[in-house]
């Protein structure tokens, strides 16, 4: 018996939900909360601007140090040490992270040093590394690079050794190489728990940063925040603080995309399942 072919055409999609747009503000809700209710307070005088200045007061310094390129200069030389101390740290983390989790011999061999070294608040390092290197560039550079080493290093170790043993015996009944184990299977498996080291330690990469520029430094975010303490300038400290929580932000939205970007997999097979 032949099945009978329905002609009718095909309903058209659902129109989006238009709350999507209402959970995309979400995120943002509570911050413009928080300066809608400060500009108010310190327009009706409720709070005085000896103790807070108002948003638009440090808007309009930002937008002062920006035109004089005070701004952009300090932001740019703050991101590059951020930038090149993630990207030291974070691949020297990933290689040790990657061997001592392959490697028994290996992680016999280092990971109880590093975990010695790791529980060292690396904070604490900042008078030897002045004694060692000065307070030119390679000492914020390698204190950033100390911080964010053991969130990855960690993550990608613990990524690693925790890959189910199944799939690495399903790799080897292929006939496998060591290669193409690594690659097919434990990065992959691995890959989740790496990027979590990788966004924590851009946390600790600006945390770090911070402290370094406002001990040693005569430029960069954290400099611009210690000289406007010195002549108890409110506008600029409160303007440093927001970029920090800006840069943070935008941090954390990049790690998010790398996240789906490498584990679109992961998201295809839940809406499968």
């Amino acid at each position: 018996m032949q099945k009978s072919v329905s002609l009718s055409p095909a309903l058209p999609p659902k129109p989006k939900s238009r709350s999507f747009s209402f959970k995309g503000f979400l995120p943002f809700l509570i911050p413009v909360l928080v300066v809608v209710i400060w500009q108010l307070s310190s327009s009706l005088g409720w709070l005085s601007t000896n103790i807070l200045p108002s948003p638009w007061a440090v808007l309009k310094d930002g937008v002062k140090l920006t035109q004089t390129g005070e701004l952009p200069k300090n932001m740019s030389i703050s991101l590059y040490r951020a930038t090149l101390g993630l990207v030291i740290g974070g691949g020297l983390g990933f290689i040790l992270g990657f061997l001592n989790g392959m490697s028994n011999t290996a992680r016999l061999l280092f990971d109880s040093s590093i975990q010695m070294v790791r529980n060292v608040p690396h904070l604490a390092l900042i008078p030897l590394i002045i004694l060692w290197l000065g307070i030119n560039e390679s000492a914020k550079i390698s204190l950033v690079a100390i911080g964010t080493m053991f969130p990855v290093y960690i993550n990608t170790f613990n990524g690693i050794r925790n890959v189910d043993p199944d799939l690495i015996e399903m790799g080897k009944s292929y006939n496998l190489s060591k290669r193409e184990l690594f690659q097919k299977i434990i990065f992959p498996a691995a890959l989740p728990q790496v990027l979590v080291g990788v966004r924590y330690a851009l946390g600790v990469m600006w945390t770090t940063l911070i402290v370094a520029e406002t001990i040693s430094a005569n430029s960069g975010i954290g400099y611009m925040s210690t000289n406007a303490e010195d002549f108890v300038d409110m506008e600029t400290v409160i303007l440093c603080i927001v970029i920090y929580a800006i840069l943070g932000k935008i941090s954390d939205l990049v790690a998010k995309s790398f996240e789906t970007l490498f584990l679109d997999w992961q998201t295809l097979g839940r809406s499968n399942n």
